[in-house]
């Protein structure tokens, strides 16, 4: 590499301009990166509800209600206006109503109460609407004109129209807030002024270069959108800040600067690239996910921190030669104080730590696999947004309501009436519009407009659109699901399909909960084998695991001691996130440690190592946490909000373990991986000089 890296100085400025001109390409071709915020497009091509989906689009023109909206203070004649002005709307493909169910020519006193109740009640009517996907937020904004203010709107489409519009303004509030902290991080851990911008400089390469080169996927997920940029602002710091600590150490050595950068990028390659290697594989993880956004966002990462060790090793290093004079100029005293005092702190209390740490270990992990979970995107937005509010109104006035749609292979009408007739008897069901119920099993074909037969049957299916009383995700709305396909199973053995937003929701619960466990586990045997090659030793390894799976056990347990639901794609994203994030830390201090045991005894390597490696774990930690926490605070996205508020807690946690655990399991343990008088293993793991 040294050869390499010899070249690369050689010709600095060749190398400044071509990374400058990738990143100015990627900033057109973000323009062309698609963001989707529909959690239903991440299902396997194979769930059930999917293919339902593929074989509905494919045999009729008309998709699945995926909005309702209430308006009050309407008679039926003008509900019915309303009705053809939404209908009318850009991007609305269908609305149904009361004069789907029952002839409104009819006196309302001699309807069907419970059909008439579930549309019309108390002078305010409410519609179930089909939005097009790819005209969500046009169609929403054109519905809530006609409407108005006092109206109302929820469903899946207003969710994904809402997301779409704040997540961007939230994303780039979160993006200059947290560049502003990691700033301000830097000028304190840095020893001049003009460093700072050199770091953020490079990294902001490396992120553009990233995020442009996503047009590879076409298209990304909105939580990829929104947390991959400043978690590769995050994870990615410390590289650049260790290549300029051992920058600067090679100065003091070795006077010609050209020489010196040299020597620091050969000096740092296998720890830098090493502490790199745990964290793709940590995101790579992600990938075996068969819930899509997993992969989505694993490759996102997993290929902006080899962009970002890159541009550490290529774009950085040349950049700091050619700011060399003004980062003389410009140099400041050490704003931090030495941290001896805090590693001698630590040696006192570390043994009692473990002993807390040994007795949460159990209860940490019990817990963590106890919480109670929201799998769809029902509840991604609060009651204090207007989403949320709306929802409480047409909840309170209709109650909770969800539309599946049901295909049976069509021509043997007595089936459907006996099919039609078991869905009315169950509870939940509150109407059903198919041809058998809306027209009758006896009626010709030809006493039917064509615009609604096509609605009701295709060249080979029959179509019954079937309003329920629940919500999207649930233990009975799942029992609904379950049993509204085994009634379909019962008439039409393997020949139905059946749609909607809880069914996509029942089997997003059945393909997430399946993915967690084998993403773990892959996750922590790839770290664990990759410390174990790089440090050659097994114990060592075991520790740093242990370590920060007990971190994340504690993270994703606070829930459950709070009482709080998570959002399962949150909790299943953040344990792989959290591991490879962070283990690096774990890394570094154990590396340190080892090479501080060559001169010490058990005690002041203890102190020593901690002394050297603090600034550095709280630099990286502290970028983490803040950025996590500034993506819980201003996204009004709740699944992204509690993503960032793991990702923050995560980083606390992590550091507390490393910081105030980690130094007495290698005291008490030390024996078992130091072998005295047979030298000690070159270390592996991140630098900071003292």
């Amino acid at each position: 590499m040294r050869k390499l890296y010899e070249v690369v100085i050689k010709h600095r400025k060749k190398v400044i301009a071509l990374f400058i001109l990738a990143a100015i390409i990627s900033v057109f071709e973000l323009q062309m990166v698609a963001v989707d915020y529909d959690m239903n497009d991440y299902l396997p091509a194979e769930s059930p509800s999917t293919i339902a989906i593929d074989v509905m689009e494919q045999e009729f023109t008309g998709g699945i209600p995926n909005a309702r909206v209430m308006v009050r203070g309407v008679t039926i004649p003008q509900a019915l206006e309303l009705k053809a002005e939404i209908a009318a709307a850009k991007g609305v493909t269908g609305v149904t109503w009361l004069d789907d169910s029952v002839d409104i020519t009819m006196p309302a006193s001699v309807l069907d109460r419970s059909v008439l109740d579930n549309y019309y009640r108390e002078d305010t009517a409410v519609f179930s609407v089909t939005i097009d996907d790819k005209l969500r937020v046009e169609a929403c904004d054109e519905i809530r004109e006609i409407i108005g203010e006092d109206g109302a709107m929820t469903g899946a489409a207003v969710s994904t129209a809402v997301a779409t519009v704040s997540t961007i303004n939230e994303t780039i509030l979160t993006t200059v807030i947290a560049v502003i902290f990691v700033f301000f991080v830097l000028t304190l851990t840095l020893d001049s002024w003009t460093d700072p911008f050199v770091v953020l400089g490079g990294l902001g390469v490396a992120i553009l270069i990233n995020g442009g080169t996503n047009i590879i996927f076409g298209t990304i997920s909105f939580v990829t959108n929104a947390a991959g940029n400043i978690l590769q602002l995050a994870v990615s710091l410390d590289y650049s800040v260790f290549l300029i600590h051992r920058y600067e150490e090679c100065r003091l050595k070795i006077k010609d600067d050209k020489k010196a950068m040299v020597e620091a990028l050969d000096r740092s390659t296998t720890s830098i690239l090493s502490s790199g290697l745990t964290t793709v594989i940590g995101f790579l993880a992600l990938c075996l996910m068969r819930f899509r956004i997993g992969p989505d966002l694993g490759l996102a990462l997993a290929k902006g921190v080899v962009l970002s060790l890159i541009t550490v090793f290529f774009f950085m290093p040349c950049v700091i030669l050619t700011v060399q004079p003004l980062s003389d100029r410009f140099r400041h005293k050490h704003f931090l104080p030495s941290f001896d005092g805090f590693g001698r702190f630590i040696r006192s209390i570390m043994i009692p730590m473990v002993c807390v740490f040994l007795l949460i270990i159990v209860p940490a992990y019990l817990a963590s696999n106890s919480n109670s979970y929201y799998f769809g995107a029902s509840h991604m937005f609060g009651p204090d947004t207007q989403l949320g509010a709306d929802t409480d109104k047409i909840e309170e006035v209709f109650g909770k309501s969800d539309t599946y749609v049901l295909l049976v292979p069509k021509g043997n009408k007595p089936v459907e009436l006996a099919l039609s007739d078991e869905l009315h008897s169950v509870h939940q069901v509150t109407d059903v519009i198919s041809y058998v119920d809306s027209v009758g099993a006896s009626v010709p074909k030809s006493y039917l407009d064509e615009d609604t037969l096509n609605l009701l049957e295709s060249d080979h299916y029959s179509r019954m659109v079937i309003s329920v009383r629940s919500d999207y995700e649930g233990e009975e709305a799942f029992a609904l699901v379950k049993q509204v396909r085994d009634i379909a199973e019962k008439y039409y053995p393997g020949q139905w399909q059946l749609a909607g937003q809880g069914v996509s929701t029942y089997d997003l619960m059945d393909t997430i909960t399946a993915d967690m466990l084998k993403a773990n586990l892959v996750a922590i045997a790839a770290v664990f084998l990759i410390m174990v090659v790089l440090m050659k030793d097994i114990v060592l390894p075991v520790i740093l695991v242990v370590s920060i799976e007990t971190a994340i056990w504690i993270n994703v347990a606070i829930p459950y001691f709070q009482g709080n639901r998570v959002f399962y794609i949150a909790y299943l994203i953040i344990s792989t996130i959290q591991l490879g994030a962070t283990v690096d830390y774990a890394i570094l201090l154990s590396d340190r440690y080892r090479e501080m045991r060559a001169g010490y005894d058990r005690k002041e390597a203890v102190v020593r190592t901690l002394s050297a490696v603090t600034v550095s774990i709280m630099t990286s930690g502290s970028a983490l946490i803040v950025v996590g926490m500034l993506l819980g605070k201003f996204t009004s996205n709740l699944l992204l909000s509690q993503l960032g508020y793991f990702i923050g807690k995560g980083g606390i946690f992590s550091v507390i373990i490393v910081l105030f655990v980690l130094p007495g399991l290698l005291y008490l343990l030390d024996g078992l991986f130091i072998k005295e008088g047979h030298g000690i293993i070159p270390h592996h793991g991140k630098e900071i000089v003292e």
